[in-house]
């Protein structure tokens, strides 16, 4: 009697355990799974202006860039000649945005595009950490 308990209790625990490893797997799946933007997707770019700014050239910037469509949010530094603004990939791209900026104000500069090394380091998980090694293993599986 004992060992037919001891068996239903086994197999019960055994089956919940099976059915809480299924929903783990899927649930990270969908959760990582690559998903194309869609309209609430926000991106951000940088642009290095290559000439001196002064706060009259930044707003000249900051109004142009708002102008258009999809953008969000600009940010302009004229003591480092940084532009950094968000938009709506749907609506929009970083390389037209710039290309029209640069064009349409006469200004000299590049999009900032962080080097394959910069990438590596700004990944908040490492690749020695539990947590990547757990990822990568369900990665595989999928």
């Amino acid at each position: 009697m004992k060992l037919k308990i001891i068996k239903k209790v086994a197999l019960w625990s055994a089956s919940v355990f099976a059915l809480l490893v299924v929903v783990l797997c899927v649930h990270i799946y969908i959760v990582t799974r690559p998903k194309a933007p869609d309209a609430h997707t926000i991106v951000m770019a940088r642009v290095d202006i290559q000439q001196h700014l002064d706060s009259s050239d930044a707003d000249k910037i900051t109004s142009w860039l708002y102008a258009q469509p999809g953008v969000d949010h600009v940010l302009c530094n004229p003591q480092t000649r940084i532009v950094v603004f968000t938009f709506f990939p749907v609506r929009n791209s970083a390389n037209n945005i710039i290309s029209g900026l640069l064009a349409a104000t006469n200004y000299k500069g590049a999009r900032f595009m962080p080097s394959e090394e910069d990438m590596k380091a700004g990944c908040p998980v490492a690749s020695n950490s539990i947590s990547y090694k757990a990822y990568s293993f369900v990665k595989r599986l999928f």
